[in-house]
């Protein structure tokens, strides 16, 4: 059965760095990030692949947050510098195939229960 625990979350002012953390268990899976704000959709943030050779960011991220994993550890971490006020949401931590579109975005079938991280500008 796969678990998924985030960690990490807080408040941050703009400029700031956080970085939050997933305990996965369960399962060799492609591994991501995804945050909600209340009333839009969730939103795909990054990913990254079993053996963390691959890694995929969406743009509004790319170059301020860096994705990783320790697979010893069964962790998942998301590196966040230079927050935004934008960046402010509920984080998830998502598993799901090994495969290119599961690092693309799509078919993660398993998810955790959220992290609230609020960015005040």
């Amino acid at each position: 059965q796969v678990q998924l625990v985030e960690s990490g979350g807080g408040v941050v002012q703009a400029g700031g760095s956080l970085r939050i953390s997933c305990a996965a268990s369960g399962g060799m899976y492609t591994l991501g990030w995804f945050r909600q704000v209340p009333g839009k959709e969730r939103e795909y943030v990054a990913a990254i692949s079993w053996s963390g050779a691959s890694t995929y960011y969406v743009e509004a991220v790319k170059g301020r947050f860096t994705i990783s994993r320790d697979n010893a550890k069964n962790m998942m971490y998301l590196q966040m510098n230079s927050l935004k006020a934008e960046d402010t949401a509920v984080y998830y931590c998502a598993a799901g195939d090994r495969a290119l579109y599961t690092l693309l975005g799509s078919g993660f079938k398993y998810w955790g229960q959220g992290t609230q991280v609020t960015v005040s500008s």
